[in-house]
């Protein structure tokens, strides 16, 4: 049986995506290892996946998607890195996978996997929620349970998908819609990829709905699942062993966060110095703020608005061939 896992980055996460690999390969070291790369290298930057000890990079143009680059050109960096996320679950369907996990690169795992694995034997998928029990707090309810209402109610950082035939149509709807919705734009009902997924459990009830504490914990949970270090060096939250933590925007809100809810237990701020020790470790000399994607070809940064411009005009500007390769937004028109 073929198992894998994957994640979506750009050269920026690639500190993050090495960390990952290093913990999924110490508990996990019979799954295959996959990056779906969604940036090109940088002049002076050379990528070897050897040294990264990857089994396989998926880069953007791998993808197949009809005219990637002007469909790319409508995204930022985090709206394209969660679109990536169906069409490369598609491609590694396809070429036989049985078992798919996708885990965002901003994540590390302390322990193995079981109940994801053993839950892909009878279920078509599995997702995690951002919450499985009520906050009792005014505060948390707005910054959690509010929060889960306006970003959704699972958080896609995790996903694990079978090879049934149920489980690649799930693969086949996640992908097409990602395709043409996974825009950060909450007033109209999307946040990326994830409030899709809102529905999952509905149109495909072959998807597991996992409630151990032990998954996905961050800051928007931290509040209800306790991290505790025992002396023999098991971590836990909420009494369960953690399985993986997510430390999205650590140098920033989410760090304040994890502040906010952790209380005056200190184990929490154990795991983050490890973290972001790991993360000196694996740092690279990608300039700062680079992305392919994020200028034109003649070096110019490509705003919001510009964006905005070719997303709204996307069905008469199909015949673009290469969007970047203009120099202004007023070139996108028609």
């Amino acid at each position: 049986m073929r198992k894998a896992f994957f994640t979506s980055a750009s050269f920026a996460y690639l500190d993050r995506a090495r960390v990952l690999f290093q913990t999924l390969r110490k508990f996990h070291p019979d799954w295959e290892l996959w990056l779906c790369l969604v940036d090109e290298e940088p002049e002076g930057f050379s990528f070897d996946p050897s040294i990264e000890r990857l089994d396989f990079v998926v880069r953007l143009q791998d993808l197949g998607i009809d005219n990637v680059l002007s469909w790319a050109f409508q995204h930022d960096v985090v709206e394209l890195c969660t679109a990536v996320k169906g069409p490369m679950l598609c491609h590694m369907l396809s070429l036989g996978v049985d078992k798919v996990i996708y885990l965002d690169p901003d994540i590390a795992v302390f322990s193995a996997l079981t109940e994801v694995e053993s839950l892909l034997d009878s279920h078509d998928g599995v997702l995690t929620p951002h919450q499985i029990v009520p906050d009792s707090d005014i505060s948390a309810i707005v910054d959690n349970e509010i929060g889960s209402l306006k970003y959704g109610i699972y958080n896609l950082g995790f996903l694990a998908v079978a090879g049934t035939e149920e489980g690649k149509r799930f693969a086949r709807w996640w992908r097409d819609r990602l395709m043409h919705f996974c825009f950060d734009d909450v007033p109209s009902g999307l946040f990326t990829d994830q409030k899709w997924c809102n529905h999952a459990p509905v149109f495909f009830p072959g998807i597991a709905t996992l409630r151990h504490p032990g998954y996905n914990v961050a800051s928007w949970n931290l509040s209800q699942r306790p991290i505790e270090i025992a002396l023999d060096g098991v971590i836990t939250a909420a009494g369960s062993p953690l399985r993986f933590f997510h430390f999205t925007k650590i140098t920033h809100v989410g760090e304040l966060m994890i502040e906010r809810y952790s209380g005056d237990r200190l184990a929490v701020f154990e795991i983050l110095k490890w973290y972001k020790d790991r993360l000196r470790l694996n740092g690279t000399s990608v300039p700062s703020g680079w992305w392919h994607y994020g200028k034109y070809l003649n070096g110019t940064p490509i705003t919001a608005a510009d964006r905005n411009i070719h997303r709204v005009l996307r069905d008469q500007q199909r015949h673009l061939a290469n969007p970047f390769a203009s120099s202004t937004p007023l070139a996108l028109l028609p």
